[in-house]
């Protein structure tokens, strides 16, 4: 296949460090051409894998479909990861021996039109805190990686939604995405008032019909909405009202979903297991005792406990949160196949709740440290988790999840917890 152009988004760096942690919190699903590759290696005790560690475990059933996977040690490490946190496939037979999914982490690859947007994964510590080389003096190693990511047979892709029953195409698109980045990139305002702003906007887009609001008109439309957006949405220094009881009940609900440390090793499928996240979901929806605790360093604390810890934002976060949307919108990695195949409008929305899940998250960080405010690295670190689940967790994508963003949105609660939160 002839090599696809990469659009990549200019305001990113990434190099990996090497702390290991894409090793502990991923299942890497393989290929059965992967896994023969792999025991061809003809790995030993002397390589440092026990000869009573299965390298392998395969998941599913003939009707649904059986899935491969590396298996994990006891401490939730890749079978492969070694003590010093380096792949020792790596080590042995160099990166290209590794399995795809290892190497092209965290990178995302997308359709756009007759090219490929490239995206990050802020699960890892590396990309959030935008450590590295710049992604475009890496453009080439990225479109060797494409032409691994790419089916020979692809040969570009139709254009996502706009919303239900509506297809703009591939230009008009972009026109929409384009302006959402520019909404986003005034280093000057807050990310809580940018974020608003592009929701005032995109649901009077959502209102509109498409019939003749196509190129040049559409472009002078966005132009007119950003502009009112800055005038309807100056600051949020007027508070809005609570959300309501529902809404944050729900939001809740959404904030432990992102918040469940989902691995290979630490998700309990058992009755006792399924028991056990029943309850945590209960105690979220009350709101009232003692928080479950979900993740490293999310401990079972009092509700009470996060509203006495303040969540001012430093410069250091509001760049980084910055950065985290415009990375996903400029990498189309919010919408379409990229997210559950959910149309853009409603795709950005559900990306905007991240924000006010990652404060929620923040607190908690800051509370179970006995600290009455949240720190830059409590922002970073809450990121990380939420970035983790966030287009990657199945249940983000099934109808309940989808209806929760919808009636956030009906209800006025979705501006209102990114005032609030």
């Amino acid at each position: 296949m002839a090599s696809l152009p990469v659009h990549l988004p200019t305001l990113q760096n990434w190099s990996c460090h090497n702390c290991g942690g894409c090793c502990r919190q991923h299942a890497i699903t393989i290929t059965p051409e992967e896994k023969s590759r792999i025991e061809g290696q003809n790995w030993t005790p002397a390589d440092g894998i026990p000869a009573s560690q299965p390298l392998f475990v395969e998941e599913g059933s003939w009707l649904q479909g059986q899935q491969i996977r590396l298996s994990h040690q006891a401490d939730g490490a890749c079978v492969f990861l070694n003590e010093q946190g380096l792949c020792r496939i790596h080590a042995k037979f160099g990166e290209s021996a590794k399995p795809l999914a290892c190497r092209i982490y965290p990178y995302a690859f997308h359709p756009l039109e007759k090219q490929l947007t490239v995206s990050l994964r802020f699960s890892c510590p590396s990309v959030a805190a935008n450590r590295g080389k710049s992604l475009t003096s890496q453009k080439q190693d990225l479109r060797q990686l494409a032409q691994l990511v790419v089916p020979e047979s692809y040969h570009g892709a139709p254009p996502p939604l706009l919303k239900p029953q509506t297809r703009l195409n591939w230009e008009d698109t972009v026109h929409i995405v384009e302006s959402l980045d520019r909404t986003l990139s005034d280093a000057e305002t807050p990310v809580a008032v940018k974020l608003t702003r592009a929701l005032f906007w995109l649901e009077l887009i959502a209102q509109s019909k498409f019939t003749k609001i196509q190129g040049e008109r559409l472009e002078e439309l966005l132009e007119l909405l950003l502009d009112a957006s800055q005038v309807e949405v100056p600051d949020l220094k007027v508070i809005p009202p609570a959300p309501t009881r529902m809404g944050m009940t729900q939001f809740r609900l959404l904030t432990g979903l992102y918040a469940r440390k989902d691995t290979a090793s630490s998700i309990d499928t058992s009755l006792q297991g399924r028991w056990r996240q029943l309850k945590h979901a209960i105690r979220l929806a009350r709101g009232t005792g003692m928080l479950p605790a979900l993740h490293t360093g999310l401990l079972e604390i009092p509700f009470s406990a996060l509203d006495q810890v303040r969540c001012e934002l430093t410069a250091a976060s509001e760049e980084m949160l910055t950065r985290y949307f415009r990375v996903k919108i400029q990498g189309m990695h919010f919408c379409g196949a990229a997210y559950y195949h959910v149309p853009v409008i409603e795709g950005f929305q559900a990306l905007t709740l991240t924000y006010p899940v990652v404060r929620w998250i923040s607190r908690w960080l800051a509370a179970s440290a006995s600290r009455i405010s949240v720190t830059h690295e409590d922002i970073l670190t809450a990121l990380t988790i939420v970035d983790h689940q966030h287009a990657y967790n199945p249940a983000l994508g099934q109808w309940p999840a989808r209806r929760r963003v919808r009636n956030f949105v009906a209800n006025g609660d979705l501006q209102k917890l990114i005032a609030r939160i």
